[in-house]
Protein backbone atom coordinates (compact mmCIF):
# COMPACT_ATOMS: atom_id res chain seq x y z
CA UNK A 1 0.00 0.00 0.00
CA UNK A 2 2.99 2.22 0.78
CA UNK A 3 5.09 1.77 -2.21
CA UNK A 4 1.71 2.10 -4.60
CA UNK A 5 0.47 5.30 -3.17
CA UNK A 6 3.91 6.88 -3.09
CA UNK A 7 4.48 5.52 -7.15
CA UNK A 8 1.28 7.22 -7.72
CA UNK A 9 2.71 10.62 -5.90
CA UNK A 10 5.90 10.54 -7.89
CA UNK A 11 4.42 9.74 -11.29
CA UNK A 12 2.19 12.68 -10.68
CA UNK A 13 5.20 15.00 -10.06
CA UNK A 14 7.25 14.09 -12.91
CA UNK A 15 3.89 14.74 -15.58
CA UNK A 16 2.96 17.93 -13.39
CA UNK A 17 5.84 20.21 -13.65
CA UNK A 18 8.05 21.76 -16.67
CA UNK A 19 11.21 20.24 -18.02
CA UNK A 20 13.27 22.33 -16.27
CA UNK A 21 12.31 21.98 -13.09
CA UNK A 22 11.55 17.79 -13.59
CA UNK A 23 15.18 16.90 -12.23
CA UNK A 24 15.52 17.93 -9.11
CA UNK A 25 11.31 17.36 -8.41
CA UNK A 26 12.07 13.89 -9.22
CA UNK A 27 15.30 13.72 -7.21
CA UNK A 28 12.99 15.29 -4.17
CA UNK A 29 10.37 12.55 -4.67
CA UNK A 30 12.96 9.70 -5.06
CA UNK A 31 14.20 10.78 -1.31
CA UNK A 32 10.58 10.99 0.09
CA UNK A 33 9.38 7.71 -1.53
CA UNK A 34 12.90 5.98 0.76
CA UNK A 35 11.70 7.96 3.67
CA UNK A 36 8.31 6.58 3.56
CA UNK A 37 9.24 3.32 2.77
CA UNK A 38 11.85 3.10 5.66
CA UNK A 39 9.04 4.86 7.74
CA UNK A 40 6.49 2.07 6.36
CA UNK A 41 2.95 2.18 6.28
CA UNK A 42 0.63 -0.49 6.95
CA UNK A 43 -2.97 -1.42 5.18
CA UNK A 44 -6.11 1.17 5.29
CA UNK A 45 -9.10 0.59 7.92
CA UNK A 46 -10.80 -0.98 4.94
CA UNK A 47 -8.09 -3.41 4.17
CA UNK A 48 -7.92 -4.74 7.38
CA UNK A 49 -11.71 -5.25 7.58
CA UNK A 50 -11.72 -7.63 4.63
CA UNK A 51 -9.17 -9.60 6.33
CA UNK A 52 -10.79 -13.03 7.02
CA UNK A 53 -8.94 -15.03 9.88
CA UNK A 54 -11.68 -17.34 11.34
CA UNK A 55 -10.07 -20.92 12.00
CA UNK A 56 -11.92 -23.55 10.08
CA UNK A 57 -15.13 -25.21 11.26
CA UNK A 58 -13.43 -28.94 11.20
CA UNK A 59 -10.15 -27.75 13.37
CA UNK A 60 -8.80 -30.58 15.32
CA UNK A 61 -8.57 -28.06 18.29
CA UNK A 62 -10.88 -25.66 20.12
CA UNK A 63 -11.73 -22.25 18.71
CA UNK A 64 -11.81 -19.14 20.05
CA UNK A 65 -11.38 -15.46 18.19
CA UNK A 66 -8.17 -13.05 19.47
CA UNK A 67 -10.78 -10.70 21.13
CA UNK A 68 -11.55 -13.28 23.81
CA UNK A 69 -8.48 -14.28 24.23
CA UNK A 70 -7.12 -10.99 24.86
CA UNK A 71 -5.04 -10.54 21.31
CA UNK A 72 -5.80 -6.71 19.73
CA UNK A 73 -7.56 -8.38 16.42
CA UNK A 74 -6.23 -5.42 14.32
CA UNK A 75 -2.78 -6.60 15.12
CA UNK A 76 -3.73 -10.05 14.42
CA UNK A 77 -5.55 -8.37 10.67
CA UNK A 78 -2.60 -7.36 10.51
CA UNK A 79 -0.55 -10.08 10.41
CA UNK A 80 -2.57 -11.83 8.12
CA UNK A 81 -2.90 -8.95 5.93
CA UNK A 82 1.24 -8.98 5.91
CA UNK A 83 1.13 -12.25 4.89
CA UNK A 84 -1.41 -12.10 2.12
CA UNK A 85 0.94 -9.87 0.35
CA UNK A 86 3.89 -12.90 0.78
CA UNK A 87 4.50 -14.99 -2.50
CA UNK A 88 5.87 -18.02 -1.17
CA UNK A 89 3.87 -18.46 2.41
CA UNK A 90 1.70 -20.98 2.94
CA UNK A 91 -0.07 -21.26 6.14
CA UNK A 92 -0.45 -19.19 8.68
CA UNK A 93 -2.42 -20.58 12.50
CA UNK A 94 -2.54 -18.63 15.55
CA UNK A 95 -2.93 -20.18 19.02
CA UNK A 96 -3.46 -18.40 22.00
CA UNK A 97 -4.47 -19.92 25.65
CA UNK A 98 -5.01 -23.40 24.27
CA UNK A 99 -7.44 -21.88 21.36
CA UNK A 100 -6.48 -21.83 17.88
CA UNK A 101 -7.85 -18.39 16.93
CA UNK A 102 -7.03 -17.66 13.76
CA UNK A 103 -5.88 -19.26 10.25
CA UNK A 104 -5.51 -18.86 6.96
CA UNK A 105 -3.95 -20.68 3.32
CA UNK A 106 -2.55 -18.68 1.07
CA UNK A 107 -1.02 -19.58 -2.69
CA UNK A 108 -1.33 -23.08 -2.92
CA UNK A 109 -1.33 -23.96 0.81
CA UNK A 110 -4.46 -26.20 2.58
CA UNK A 111 -4.71 -27.57 6.11
CA UNK A 112 -3.58 -31.45 4.74
CA UNK A 113 -0.57 -29.83 3.11
CA UNK A 114 2.82 -31.35 3.74
CA UNK A 115 5.81 -29.69 3.00
CA UNK A 116 9.51 -30.06 3.31
CA UNK A 117 10.09 -28.82 7.20
CA UNK A 118 13.70 -28.81 6.62
CA UNK A 119 15.36 -27.93 10.08
CA UNK A 120 12.73 -28.05 11.91
CA UNK A 121 13.12 -31.41 12.10
CA UNK A 122 16.04 -30.51 14.04
CA UNK A 123 13.37 -29.96 17.05
CA UNK A 124 11.75 -32.94 16.48
CA UNK A 125 14.94 -35.05 16.67
CA UNK A 126 15.49 -33.39 19.87
CA UNK A 127 12.27 -34.48 21.65
CA UNK A 128 13.77 -38.00 19.77
CA UNK A 129 16.55 -37.75 21.82
CA UNK A 130 14.49 -37.12 24.98
CA UNK A 131 12.16 -40.07 24.59
CA UNK A 132 15.14 -41.91 24.28
CA UNK A 133 16.40 -41.06 27.18
CA UNK A 134 12.99 -41.80 28.77
CA UNK A 135 12.80 -45.03 27.44
CA UNK A 136 16.32 -46.02 29.02
CA UNK A 137 18.19 -46.15 25.30
CA UNK A 138 20.61 -43.79 26.42
CA UNK A 139 21.66 -43.14 30.19
CA UNK A 140 22.85 -39.85 30.26
CA UNK A 141 23.67 -36.76 28.00
CA UNK A 142 27.27 -36.68 29.00
CA UNK A 143 27.26 -40.33 26.71
CA UNK A 144 29.90 -39.73 24.26
CA UNK A 145 29.55 -40.22 20.71
CA UNK A 146 32.03 -42.45 19.90
CA UNK A 147 30.65 -44.40 21.87
CA UNK A 148 27.78 -45.09 19.44
CA UNK A 149 30.26 -45.75 16.25
CA UNK A 150 33.00 -48.43 17.36
CA UNK A 151 33.15 -49.37 13.77
CA UNK A 152 34.82 -45.92 13.14
CA UNK A 153 37.06 -45.26 16.36
CA UNK A 154 40.39 -46.97 14.53
CA UNK A 155 40.05 -43.72 11.73
CA UNK A 156 40.25 -41.45 14.20
CA UNK A 157 42.91 -38.80 13.88
CA UNK A 158 41.24 -35.76 15.54
CA UNK A 159 41.26 -36.74 19.50
CA UNK A 160 39.22 -34.13 20.15
CA UNK A 161 36.18 -35.94 18.65
CA UNK A 162 36.54 -38.92 21.27
CA UNK A 163 35.51 -36.03 23.59
CA UNK A 164 32.37 -34.95 21.97
CA UNK A 165 29.14 -35.59 24.60
CA UNK A 166 25.57 -35.87 23.03
CA UNK A 167 24.79 -32.48 24.81
CA UNK A 168 27.57 -30.81 23.07
CA UNK A 169 25.47 -31.95 19.78
CA UNK A 170 22.02 -30.60 21.25
CA UNK A 171 23.72 -27.28 22.07
CA UNK A 172 25.41 -26.85 18.63
CA UNK A 173 28.80 -27.00 20.64
CA UNK A 174 30.54 -30.25 19.32
CA UNK A 175 33.08 -28.61 16.86
CA UNK A 176 31.71 -29.45 13.45
CA UNK A 177 31.68 -26.37 11.19
CA UNK A 178 28.28 -24.83 9.32
CA UNK A 179 28.31 -26.96 5.94
CA UNK A 180 27.17 -23.81 3.83
CA UNK A 181 30.15 -21.99 5.06
CA UNK A 182 31.98 -23.51 2.56
CA UNK A 183 32.27 -24.94 -1.18
CA UNK A 184 33.39 -28.27 0.05
CA UNK A 185 30.74 -28.23 3.12
CA UNK A 186 27.81 -26.89 1.01
CA UNK A 187 28.89 -29.91 -1.65
CA UNK A 188 28.63 -32.29 1.14
CA UNK A 189 25.20 -30.92 2.61
CA UNK A 190 23.58 -31.23 -1.08
CA UNK A 191 25.44 -34.69 -2.17
CA UNK A 192 24.49 -36.44 0.99
CA UNK A 193 25.82 -37.49 4.22
CA UNK A 194 27.71 -41.10 5.09
CA UNK A 195 28.46 -42.26 8.41
CA UNK A 196 32.20 -41.98 7.81
CA UNK A 197 31.48 -38.28 7.99
CA UNK A 198 31.86 -38.29 11.07
CA UNK A 199 35.83 -38.97 10.96
CA UNK A 200 35.93 -37.14 6.98
CA UNK A 201 34.96 -33.60 8.71
CA UNK A 202 37.42 -31.75 10.30
CA UNK A 203 36.66 -29.59 13.45
CA UNK A 204 36.52 -26.45 13.12
CA UNK A 205 36.43 -25.78 17.38
CA UNK A 206 37.11 -27.59 20.66
CA UNK A 207 34.15 -29.36 21.90
CA UNK A 208 32.29 -27.27 24.35
CA UNK A 209 33.26 -23.87 23.22
CA UNK A 210 31.98 -21.30 21.35
CA UNK A 211 28.93 -22.70 19.24
CA UNK A 212 28.76 -23.57 15.52
CA UNK A 213 25.29 -24.54 13.45
CA UNK A 214 25.83 -27.54 11.80
CA UNK A 215 23.69 -30.26 10.07
CA UNK A 216 25.96 -33.17 10.17
CA UNK A 217 25.65 -33.03 14.12
CA UNK A 218 22.51 -33.05 14.16
CA UNK A 219 22.06 -35.95 12.09
CA UNK A 220 24.59 -37.96 13.97
CA UNK A 221 22.20 -37.06 16.92
CA UNK A 222 19.47 -39.20 15.08
CA UNK A 223 21.82 -41.90 14.06
CA UNK A 224 22.55 -42.51 17.70
CA UNK A 225 19.30 -42.20 19.13
CA UNK A 226 18.68 -45.38 16.41
CA UNK A 227 21.39 -47.17 17.28
CA UNK A 228 20.99 -46.67 21.05
CA UNK A 229 17.41 -47.74 20.95
CA UNK A 230 18.31 -50.84 17.72
CA UNK A 231 15.85 -49.37 15.52
CA UNK A 232 15.18 -46.84 12.93
CA UNK A 233 14.86 -43.33 13.86
CA UNK A 234 11.28 -43.18 11.26
CA UNK A 235 10.02 -46.48 13.53
CA UNK A 236 11.78 -44.98 16.72
CA UNK A 237 9.38 -41.66 15.58
CA UNK A 238 6.46 -43.52 14.52
CA UNK A 239 6.00 -44.98 18.09
CA UNK A 240 6.95 -42.88 20.33
CA UNK A 241 6.16 -38.82 18.82
CA UNK A 242 4.25 -39.34 16.17
CA UNK A 243 1.49 -41.84 16.63
CA UNK A 244 0.54 -40.52 20.53
CA UNK A 245 0.52 -37.10 18.51
CA UNK A 246 -1.92 -38.36 15.56
CA UNK A 247 0.96 -37.31 12.94
CA UNK A 248 1.47 -39.42 9.85
CA UNK A 249 4.52 -37.74 8.45
CA UNK A 250 5.04 -38.30 4.70
CA UNK A 251 8.56 -38.26 3.37
CA UNK A 252 11.26 -38.97 5.11
CA UNK A 253 14.53 -39.29 3.20
CA UNK A 254 17.40 -41.19 4.46
CA UNK A 255 21.11 -40.65 3.83
CA UNK A 256 23.44 -42.86 1.40
CA UNK A 257 23.76 -45.75 4.50
CA UNK A 258 20.15 -45.61 4.90
CA UNK A 259 19.79 -43.47 8.07
CA UNK A 260 16.78 -41.27 8.11
CA UNK A 261 18.00 -37.61 8.78
CA UNK A 262 18.36 -36.07 11.42
CA UNK A 263 18.59 -32.59 10.33
CA UNK A 264 15.87 -32.03 7.57
CA UNK A 265 13.36 -33.70 5.04
CA UNK A 266 10.80 -34.81 6.81
CA UNK A 267 7.28 -34.02 5.10
CA UNK A 268 5.10 -32.29 7.44
CA UNK A 269 1.35 -30.57 7.00
CA UNK A 270 0.71 -26.65 9.38
CA UNK A 271 -1.10 -29.27 11.57
CA UNK A 272 1.17 -31.52 12.05
CA UNK A 273 3.90 -29.25 12.86
CA UNK A 274 0.61 -27.24 15.64
CA UNK A 275 0.47 -30.77 17.39
CA UNK A 276 4.33 -30.65 18.00
CA UNK A 277 4.41 -27.16 19.27
CA UNK A 278 1.04 -27.32 21.49
CA UNK A 279 3.36 -30.72 23.02
CA UNK A 280 6.00 -28.59 24.20
CA UNK A 281 3.90 -25.49 25.09
CA UNK A 282 2.21 -27.62 27.23
CA UNK A 283 5.01 -28.96 29.19
CA UNK A 284 4.94 -32.21 27.01
CA UNK A 285 1.19 -33.05 27.35
CA UNK A 286 -1.32 -33.35 24.10
CA UNK A 287 -4.67 -33.72 24.85
CA UNK A 288 -4.05 -34.84 28.50
CA UNK A 289 -1.63 -37.16 27.80
CA UNK A 290 2.31 -37.07 28.71
CA UNK A 291 4.36 -37.88 25.81
CA UNK A 292 7.53 -36.19 26.53
CA UNK A 293 9.38 -35.39 30.39
CA UNK A 294 7.96 -32.03 30.87
CA UNK A 295 12.07 -31.79 32.69
CA UNK A 296 13.38 -32.28 28.98
CA UNK A 297 11.01 -29.40 27.11
CA UNK A 298 11.78 -26.78 29.80
CA UNK A 299 15.64 -28.57 29.46
CA UNK A 300 15.20 -27.74 25.54
CA UNK A 301 14.57 -24.38 25.79
CA UNK A 302 16.93 -23.04 27.87
CA UNK A 303 19.57 -20.93 26.42
CA UNK A 304 23.00 -22.69 26.41
CA UNK A 305 24.76 -20.63 23.03
CA UNK A 306 24.42 -17.16 21.99
CA UNK A 307 25.20 -15.86 18.38
CA UNK A 308 24.49 -18.74 16.77
CA UNK A 309 23.57 -16.86 13.84
CA UNK A 310 25.88 -14.37 11.88
CA UNK A 311 23.74 -12.91 9.39
CA UNK A 312 21.20 -10.26 10.07
CA UNK A 313 17.34 -10.85 9.69
CA UNK A 314 15.61 -7.85 10.52
CA UNK A 315 14.72 -5.27 13.51
CA UNK A 316 13.02 -7.06 15.44
CA UNK A 317 14.81 -10.65 15.18
CA UNK A 318 17.57 -10.10 18.01
CA UNK A 319 19.74 -11.91 20.32
CA UNK A 320 19.11 -15.17 18.70
CA UNK A 321 20.45 -17.82 21.09
CA UNK A 322 19.98 -21.76 20.96
CA UNK A 323 19.20 -24.80 23.40
CA UNK A 324 18.52 -28.24 22.41
CA UNK A 325 18.17 -28.00 18.77
CA UNK A 326 15.44 -25.33 19.31
CA UNK A 327 16.01 -21.14 18.50
CA UNK A 328 15.37 -18.50 21.02
CA UNK A 329 14.96 -15.25 19.46
CA UNK A 330 14.10 -11.35 21.25
CA UNK A 331 11.72 -9.20 19.52
CA UNK A 332 10.58 -6.33 21.21
CA UNK A 333 10.01 -6.98 24.81
CA UNK A 334 9.76 -10.83 24.20
CA UNK A 335 11.79 -13.57 23.82
CA UNK A 336 10.36 -16.57 22.31
CA UNK A 337 11.68 -20.22 21.10
CA UNK A 338 11.61 -21.33 17.60
CA UNK A 339 11.84 -24.32 15.27
CA UNK A 340 13.18 -22.78 12.07
CA UNK A 341 13.22 -24.60 9.13
CA UNK A 342 14.77 -23.08 5.46
CA UNK A 343 12.61 -21.52 3.54
CA UNK A 344 11.10 -19.72 6.93
CA UNK A 345 9.01 -22.98 8.20
CA UNK A 346 8.42 -21.70 12.03
CA UNK A 347 6.94 -23.35 14.74
CA UNK A 348 6.96 -20.11 17.49
CA UNK A 349 6.23 -20.38 21.13
CA UNK A 350 6.06 -17.71 23.45
CA UNK A 351 5.52 -19.30 26.52
CA UNK A 352 4.59 -16.41 28.42
CA UNK A 353 2.28 -15.19 26.42
CA UNK A 354 -0.02 -18.78 25.84
CA UNK A 355 0.83 -18.32 22.40
CA UNK A 356 2.29 -20.62 19.46
CA UNK A 357 2.34 -19.75 15.67
CA UNK A 358 2.94 -22.06 13.12
CA UNK A 359 3.94 -20.80 9.42
CA UNK A 360 4.59 -22.89 6.39
CA UNK A 361 6.91 -22.04 3.39
CA UNK A 362 7.39 -22.93 -0.26
CA UNK A 363 10.55 -25.16 1.14
CA UNK A 364 12.69 -23.93 -1.33
CA UNK A 365 14.04 -26.81 -1.79
CA UNK A 366 18.12 -26.38 -3.40
CA UNK A 367 17.16 -23.38 -3.58
CA UNK A 368 19.96 -20.66 -1.79
CA UNK A 369 21.16 -17.41 -2.25
CA UNK A 370 20.13 -13.86 -2.00
CA UNK A 371 16.70 -14.27 -3.41
CA UNK A 372 15.34 -17.48 -1.25
CA UNK A 373 17.22 -15.93 2.03
CA UNK A 374 15.21 -12.73 0.80
CA UNK A 375 11.73 -15.05 0.77
CA UNK A 376 12.88 -16.55 4.20
CA UNK A 377 13.49 -13.38 6.23
CA UNK A 378 10.07 -12.21 4.72
CA UNK A 379 8.49 -14.98 6.54
CA UNK A 380 11.13 -14.84 9.93
CA UNK A 381 10.24 -11.04 9.96
CA UNK A 382 6.42 -11.30 9.65
CA UNK A 383 6.46 -13.17 12.85
CA UNK A 384 8.80 -11.58 14.83
CA UNK A 385 7.13 -7.68 13.78
CA UNK A 386 3.80 -9.12 15.11
CA UNK A 387 5.80 -10.45 18.46
CA UNK A 388 7.10 -6.89 18.93
CA UNK A 389 4.06 -4.93 18.63
CA UNK A 390 2.45 -7.52 21.58
CA UNK A 391 1.70 -5.69 24.53
CA UNK A 392 4.03 -7.01 27.56
CA UNK A 393 1.67 -8.33 30.22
Amino acid sequence: MCTRNANKLFNFFKTAVSINQRLNIVRLMSVLIALLLLAGCGPTTAELEEVDYAPQANSDWPTSTPNEEGIDPKLVAELYYNASQMENIYSLLLFKNGYLVAEDYFNIGSPTQQVNIHSVTKSINSALVGLALEEGCLTSLDQKMMGFFPELETRIRDPRKRDITIRQMLQMRAGYPWEEASPEGTELLFGGFHEADLVNVPLVRDPGSDAEYSNLTSHLLGIIVARACETDLKTFADEHLFAPLGIEEGFWQVDWDGNYLGFSDIDLSAHDLAKFGLLYLNEGEYNGVQIIPAEWVHDSLQIYSEDVWKYRVGRNWDDNAYGYQWWSIRAGDHRYNLAWGHGGQQIVLLDALDMMIVVTVDPLHLQHGDEPWQLEKASLNLVANFIADLPSE
